[in-house]
């Protein structure tokens, strides 16, 4: 067993208690994520058509292009969500947080592959106030790019005591997540999980739903920015604990002894999963957090790799998988260790890898099989590879392991190849800040970019650090790395081919399986090395391109690519402007007319 291995058994006995000394509503709101009473989720919603067909048809997951077969259903699944500011204690250090409908998790979005998708975000947040945006991780917005979410890139941000109705189609299938896109205002807690049903040849008995993992932080994000970008701050915020479900202990004796006189309640209660013996369950693991790679597994089982991100991929086996921010991945698990005794308890854990700045990185959940009391603490020990494994810093598996289920070649030479070094440096006041392709970005709250390119306004100011790729249908980036961390970089609109991801230097011509290369949108660049990704331009708009770790975001690392101008106007411009567009906008300028916005760092 390795050194992380053997931190892993000795995580104090404070951290490990399953008796939850906290109420659920007083860990998570309204939230039943990590308890039983999370209900199973059904293979879809609703019924088999009059035929006998699922609602998508006879599309399947191995014969179709998900890109250009998305099948219309005809169905709409709306949402009602109330952002506002709460006080709950998710490993039972009592903190301020901002809440989805009272819920930390979020409520879960769920529908069908081809639902049009419709959630009517109401701004209470209050005391202070504070805009906000919400932004649905992983989907293509064709023909949407004004409901991506991204404020200063595609919309303008909702006012407090306003909302914006946000509607787009699932067009693509699998496990995301929504998220806050204002700041770095979701590590405060607008997070929630999603679940698009669709064609799937993996055979299971049970979904038993997301497993969210993330970083937690005990101080105001807001706080945590200011600090990072005053005089002499620094990128690395570490977290203070690791949550699966929004849920884990906390050391409060540590605490209080360095003097912390905030409410703490130890053992407030762990997150808890039912296995049926001998039955095979689909996990949905989502890393929601700000910064970490989570590195996640369960105690005694192997792992089924059915999907990573919106792409089913052809299955293959783990103990444990890495997941940086913003990825996904789907796993079978199959209730049969310790010879299927349903008497049974094990730990389920997920470790912020070594590059990830973590005062407590260790999250544990227990999964209980049918007949185990579910007061039990687990005695299992981890898998020996459940730790970060090698100075990769817990990046994803090799891209020879991940291939899509159903293939697509490279389609041809790109027409631009961008490269886009990643910089760091110190400004004339001292403050850290990120270059990404030479600029440090900084949204324009008041004049979204996508709105510019509507009303044929082609200027963008350098601070913006918009790249106008045309009418190129074919784009290719070559994102280099020189420094000592992973950045998950993630891609809005698009599934992009992942050519290349090592470390080192790209030799300008090397393709990991050109015949079938991984597709994903969010992707790991390596420490000291380099990723290489090439992306299909069919989908007109303006697209954010950001490291997902939101203190990076935050300093200046986000770029925005803008695809088919010419056709965005077309469709778009002039008085085919979409109307709510206009108003989100006019309000946010009164709004912002007479009240300070506080926007210390990029915005977005």
């Amino acid at each position: 067993m390795g050194v992380l291995g053997r931190a892993i058994v000795e995580v104090s006995s404070k951290l490990t208690g399953v008796v939850a000394n906290l109420v659920q509503e007083e860990t998570n709101g309204s939230s039943r994520l990590g308890t039983f009473l999370f209900p199973f989720l059904a293979f879809f919603l609703g019924n088999l058509t009059p035929d006998g067909q699922y609602p998508w048809g006879n599309l399947t997951d191995w014969g179709n292009d998900q890109y250009t077969e998305s099948p219309a259903t005809g169905a709409v699944r709306t949402y009602d969500f109330v952002i506002s500011r709460g006080l709950i204690a998710p490993d039972g250090y009592q903190r301020d947080v901002l809440l989805v409908n009272g819920a930390f998790p979020g409520p879960m979005i769920e529908a069908n592959w081809g639902d049009m998708i419709v959630v009517n975000v109401f701004n209470n947040i209050s005391s202070p106030e504070e805009g906000t945006a919400m932004h649905w991780h992983g989907f293509l917005q064709d023909d949407t790019p004004w409901d991506d979410g991204a404020p200063g890139v595609s919309q303008c941000p909702i006012v407090p005591g306003k909302s914006y109705t946000y509607e787009f189609k699932a067009s693509l299938y699998g496990t995301s997540w929504y998220h806050a896109h204002y700041s770095a205002q979701y590590a405060g807690g607008i997070v929630g999980p999603i679940v698009i049903h669709g064609p799937t040849q993996a055979k299971y008995d049970i979904d038993l739903g997301p497993v969210m993992l993330s970083d937690w932080y005990h101080r105001p994000y807001f706080d945590l920015i200011k600090d990072m970008l005053a005089p002499g701050g620094s990128p690395s915020v570490p977290s203070d604990n690791n949550l699966i479900n929004g849920k884990m202990n906390f050391d409060c004796d540590t605490a209080a002894a360095a003097g912390d006189k905030t409410p703490c309640t130890p053992n407030a209660g762990i997150s808890k999963f039912k296995f049926q013996t001998g039955k095979t369950h689909r996990l949905r693991l989502v890393n929601s957090g700000a910064d970490g790679v989570q590195r996640f597994s369960i105690d005694g089982h192997t792992m089924t790799v059915i999907a990573n991100d919106f792409v089913p991929v052809k299955p293959y086996n783990v103990t444990a998988i890495s997941l940086a921010v913003g990825q996904r991945a789907d796993v079978l698990v199959t209730a049969n260790a310790a010879g299927s005794d349903p008497k049974s308890v094990f730990w389920m854990r997920s470790d912020l890898a070594k590059c990830s700045a973590a005062k407590q990185p260790f999250a544990l959940a227990a999964v209980y099989y049918d007949q185990a009391d579910p007061e039990t603490a687990p005695s299992s020990q981890p898998w020996a590879d459940a730790g970060d494994p090698d100075s990769t810093c817990g990046a994803s598996d090799d891209l020879d392991k991940r291939e899509p289920l159903y293939p697509i070649p490279v389609r041809g030479e790109p027409a631009v190849t961008k490269e886009m070094k990643i910089e760091a440096y110190r400004n004339a006041s001292d403050v850290f800040l990120f270059l990404f392709d030479g600029v440090s970005a900084r949204v324009d709250y008041n004049h979204p970019a996508l709105d510019m390119v509507m009303k044929g306004n082609m200027s963008f100011p350098e601070v913006s650090n918009v790249k106008d790729f045309g009418s190129a249908k074919t784009v290719r980036v070559v994102v280099i790395n020189k420094g000592p961390g992973p950045h998950p970089m993630h891609l809005h609109g698009y599934n992009f081919y992942v050519l290349s991801s090592s470390p080192g230097d790209w030799d300008g011509k090397t393709i990991v399986r050109p015949s079938n290369p991984v597709r994903r949108d969010t992707e790991v660049v390596r420490p000291h090395g380099h990723l290489v990704l090439q992306f299909d331009a069919n989908n007109p708009g303006i697209w954010a391109f950001h490291c997902h770790i939101g203190w990076h975001a935050s300093g200046g690392f986000v770029a925005s690519f803008l695809t088919q101008p010419d056709e965005v106007r077309r469709r778009w411009g002039g008085d085919r402007m979409p109307g709510k567009m206009e108003q989100v906008c006019r309000e946010w300028d009164a709004w912002s007319q007479n009240t300070v916005v506080d926007q210390i760092d990029s915005g977005t």
